[in-house]
C-alpha cells in the first residue's frame, strides 16, 4: 500500500497511504468484497489473526504490546463502503473508477463526486494502528464493517458476542474535537404501485423539466439546515402547473441514495397545444420564488425546461395519487428534542423516487434518537399512502444509541484530550445514524465513545476532510489506546 499525489505529501503519511488505497478501490455498498479482500490478505500477511464473518465483516485481531496482555481490551470499529454520488454529467463509474481527490485550502476534496471520508478516514486510522508497531496498546479488535450505507447489513448481520473487547471506539463521526456517545435510531419506509400505461393525448408537446443546482448532503447531519429537496421542491412546481396548464405526467425522477438530500430531479410531461408560452412564464415565475426562497442556502438552484421525445403517460388517476402524496409527505426536522437543546430528534428524508407510465416507487428514510419516535412517524407515512391504496413496506429498522453519562470510555477519552489538546472537548449525541446501537445490542455492557475528523459535505459531490483534522485524530487515538492500556 503505496502513497500516490496527492497523498504523498499529507502527513501522517501511515494515515493517508491507507486512504490511498480505498480512493483507488471500488468500495459501493454491499459490494464491498474486492476491498475487504485485499484488507484480509494484508492483514494475514502481517501476522494478524483475521476473519471474514458470515455477515461480509472483517475482524482483526492484533495482539497487546508486550506486558499489556491483561488491560482492557478495545474494539475499533469503522464500514467499509460509501456513500457514491457524482454531479450530473459527470461520468464516474464507482464500480470501476478510483476517486480522483485534491487538496485545496488544507482541505483534501472529490469536486464533483462524493470523496468516501465518510467513513474511510476512519478505516484508514484502523489500519494505521493495525500496522504500527510502535503503539502502545492493550489486545485490539478492528472490526471493519459492510453495507452500512444501504441499511446498516453488516452490524445486523454480526455475531451476537463475536467481539471480546468491551471498551469500543467508534471512528465514524465529522467534527474535530467533539466526542459523540448517542445517536439516532431509524427505519425506512418504501412505496410502490403498478399502473396501466395511457397513449398521450394527441397533437401535444412533450418537455422535460430539471431542477438541479442544490447542495444536498447528508440526510442525517445536514438535515437540520433547511436545505432544498429536489424532488419536494419540484413536485411543489409540477403541482402548481397543472392547475393551470393541461397537463400529463409521464416521468417523474430523482435522487439517487436513501441518506443523502436530492439534488437533482426531473419530469417528462406532456402539455396541451398552445401552452407553451405559459408553462414558461409559470417556471420562470417558481425559478424567481424558489430562488428567493432558498438563495441562503441553495444558491445554486436552476429549474429548466427543455423539448422531450413523446412517451407514455400516467393515467390523471394516478398522477394525482402521486403528486398529492409526494406533496403531503414529511420531509425535514419533525421534532426537536425537548432533552438535548439545539438536537434533532425526528425527522424524515424523501430520498429516493422513480415514477413512470408503468408505476413507480418512493423511498423515505426516517430517523429518531427515540424509537418510538421513528415508529410513529413512520407509521404516518404508511398511512398517507393507505389513503391512495398504495402498498407501503417499514424495514430496516435499527436501534438508536443511548448515551451513557456515566460512561468511565468517556470520561477518559476527555481527559485525555485535555492533556494533549490543552482544551475541552464537547460531548455530543448525532442526528445521523451509527453502528453503536446495533453493535451494542449484541455485546451487553459495550462502553462506547466515537469521534473523528471534520469532514464536509458528506453523501455529496465536494464532500470533503480536514488535512489536519486527520492529523489530530490519529494523535488522540494513539494517546487514547496508550491511557487506555
Amino acid at each position: 500500500m503505496d502513497c500516490q499525489p496527492p497523498f504523498a505529501d499529507l502527513s501522517p503519511t501511515i494515515v493517508w497511504k491507507h486512504f490511498a488505497t480505498l480512493c483507488r478501490t471500488p468500495r459501493i455498498s454491499k459490494q464491498e468484497a474486492a476491498l475487504r479482500s485485499m484488507l484480509h490478505a494484508w492483514a494475514l500477511d502481517r501476522g494478524l489473526d483475521a476473519v471474514v464473518d458470515a455477515a461480509g465483516n472483517l475482524l482483526v485481531r492484533k495482539p497487546a504490546t508486550p506486558g499489556r496482555e491483561n488491560v482492557r481490551g478495545v474494539v475499533l470499529q469503522a464500514h467499509l463502503d460509501m456513500v457514491c454520488q457524482a454531479n450530473e454529467g459527470v461520468v464516474h463509474d464507482f464500480a470501476r473508477d478510483p476517486l480522483r481527490p485534491l487538496v485545496r485550502d488544507g482541505w483534501l476534496v472529490a469536486p464533483e463526486t462524493t470523496l468516501g471520508a465518510d467513513n474511510g478516514i476512519g478505516v484508514a486510522l484502523i489500519l494505521a494502528a493495525l500496522e504500527d508497531d510502535s503503539l502502545v496498546h492493550g489486545p485490539l479488535e478492528a472490526l471493519l464493517t459492510v453495507d452500512e450505507e444501504a441499511g446498516m447489513g453488516g452490524a445486523h448481520g454480526l455475531a451476537a458476542g463475536a467481539l471480546q473487547g468491551r471498551l469500543m471506539l467508534n471512528l465514524d463521526t465529522e467534527a474535530w474535537g467533539e466526542f459523540f456517545v448517542g445517536c439516532a435510531g431509524g427505519c425506512d419506509v418504501d412505496v410502490e404501485r403498478t399502473a396501466v400505461p395511457e397513449a398521450p393525448p394527441p397533437g401535444w408537446n412533450f418537455r422535460r423539466i430539471d431542477l438541479r443546482g442544490l447542495r444536498g448532503g447528508h440526510s442525517g447531519v445536514d438535515i437540520h439546515e433547511g436545505r432544498g429537496n429536489a424532488l419536494k421542491l419540484l413536485v411543489r412546481v409540477l403541482r402548481d402547473l397543472e392547475a393551470a396548464v393541461p397537463l400529463r405526467l409521464a416521468q417523474l425522477a430523482g435522487g439517487t441514495a436513501r441518506n443523502a438530500l436530492p439534488r437533482e430531479a426531473h419530469a417528462v410531461v406532456a402539455i396541451a397545444p398552445g401552452f407553451e408560452a405559459a408553462l414558461a412564464d409559470r417556471l420562470a415565475d417558481w425559478q424567481a420564488g424558489l430562488s428567493a426562497e432558498l438563495n441562503d442556502i441553495d444558491p445554486g438552484l436552476v429549474l429548466t425546461s427543455a423539448e422531450a421525445a413523446p412517451e407514455p403517460v400516467v393515467s390523471e388517476a394516478e398522477q394525482r395519487v402521486w403528486l398529492a402524496s409526494l406533496h403531503a409527505a414529511p420531509f425535514g426536522v419533525e421534532q426537536w428534542s425537548r432533552h438535548l437543546p439545539g438536537v434533532v430528534e425526528t425527522s424524515n428524508n424523501v430520498g429516493v423516487v422513480a415514477l413512470g407510465a408503468a408505476g413507480g416507487r418512493a423511498n423515505f428514510m426516517v430517523r429518531s434518537l427515540v424509537d418510538r419516535g421513528s415508529e410513529a412517524l413512520a407509521s404516518r407515512i404508511v398511512s398517507l399512502f393507505a389513503l391512495s391504496g398504495t402498498p407501503a413496506r417499514v424495514s430496516g429498522r435499527y436501534p438508536g444509541w443511548a448515551p451513557d453519562p456515566a460512561s468511565a470510555l468517556l470520561a477518559l477519552c476527555k481527559e485525555t484530550y485535555r492533556r494533549e489538546f490543552g482544551a475541552d472537548a464537547a460531548v455530543q449525541v448525532i442526528h445521523a445514524g451509527l453502528e453503536c446501537g446495533i453493535i451494542g445490542a449484541k455485546h451487553p455492557g459495550m462502553d462506547t465513545v466515537s469521534f473523528g475528523p471534520t469532514i464536509r459535505g458528506a453523501h455529496a459531490p465536494g464532500e470533503a476532510v480536514e488535512i489536519a483534522s486527520v492529523g489530530r485524530c490519529w494523535h488522540l487515538l494513539q494517546a487514547i489506546l496508550a491511557a487506555v492500556s
